[in-house]
Formats: structure tokens, sequence, C-alpha cells
């Protein structure tokens, strides 16, 4: 899979999030999901994140803690 916004190979975990109201995938790479973050409410399978996820988590500022990220 790759990020509809800037065509970059997608890990499972970034592959995997869904919208919670609509329960669509995303597509976004963890960068690009960064921009639209507090405006999505989503469903995130933490049990797929790797340690590259959770770099690009700290370096954005993402929090993916809970299964349901709000």
């Amino acid at each position: 899979m790759r990020c509809l916004s800037c065509n970059a190979a997608l890990t499972d975990f970034e592959a995997t999030r869904k919208t919670l109201k609509t329960e669509e995938y995303l597509d976004l790479c963890n960068n690009c999901f960064y921009t639209i973050k507090d405006d999505v409410l989503t469903l995130d399978r933490s049990d797929l994140e790797d340690e590259e996820s959770r770099q690009d988590d700290d370096e954005y500022g993402l929090d993916y803690d809970l299964d349901e990220h709000i």
C-alpha cells in the first residue's frame, strides 16, 4: 500500500488506520496523517506499531497508546 498523499510505502500500522466515524481506511503515512490528526478520529492497531512508527510518533507528537485515537 502507498500513502494517498505522498506515495510513500505504508507500514502495516499505517495501512490499518481507519476513521472512527466511517471505519474506512485512511491510507496515509504518519507524516501525512500528522497534518489532519486533530480533525479525524481514528481506530489504530497498536499491536502492529513498530519501532519506526513510534519514532515517527515522537517526531510528530502523535500519541497512539490507545487503540482509539481521540
